[in-house]
């Protein structure tokens, strides 16, 4: 593999936002993804410029870090974004936060580049990212997937991860779910 995986910096954004572009043009991006094309497009620049530099808090924690997949020629091949959630909050589906965790989101790898390794790079790197932290100290490392998506699960599954019996309506259409995922981890 000839990429090189690394966290996205400020100066990333015309990039990233493109491969956030591509990605939800992808055939399965509907349900892949709770966004549209059409809304990720009408965003400012600005809101780009802050997902590669990185969100935090006002206390300046970091609270989502986006990894990126980049070829030799500076292209981006993939991502995937971790975004800490804190015990006693609501996360992004409002459901309420028992324990500090990573939530894993916006996975995308080329079609071009699936089945190379290039997912499991990214997902090693986001996964040591939230490891690392000192402040929160993650317990615990999770995804959602849409029930429809047995591609996705399949490769989740492959790198260790398991359904936690927690399934949530998929926003804006009650009948279909997203199934949680989490990290099974050695005791």
């Amino acid at each position: 593999m000839d990429h090189v995986i690394r966290p996205t910096t400020a100066e990333d954004w015309p990039r990233t936002k493109q491969l956030r572009l591509d990605a939800l043009r992808d055939p399965v991006a509907h349900i892949a993804f709770l966004e549209t094309y059409e809304t990720a497009a009408a965003r400012p620049d600005e809101v780009w410029q802050q997902r590669a530099a990185g969100s935090r808090t006002s206390g300046g924690e970091l609270m989502a870090r986006q990894f990126v997949a980049e070829r030799p020629d500076g292209g981006l091949d993939g991502s995937v974004t971790v975004l800490i959630e804190r015990a006693g909050t609501e996360d992004v589906l409002g459901g309420r936060i028992e324990t500090d965790q990573a939530h894993l989101v916006g996975v995308f790898v080329r079609p071009e580049q699936r089945g190379t390794g290039l997912a499991r790079a990214l997902f090693d790197a986001a996964i040591a990212f939230a490891d690392a932290l000192d402040e929160p100290r993650i317990s615990r490392v999770r995804l959602y997937v849409h029930q429809d998506n047995e591609r996705a699960e399949a490769f989740y599954r492959k790198i260790g991860f398991v359904r936690s019996g927690r399934s949530v309506p998929v926003p804006g259409d009650d009948s279909s779910v997203e199934h949680e995922l989490v990290l099974a981890r050695e005791s």
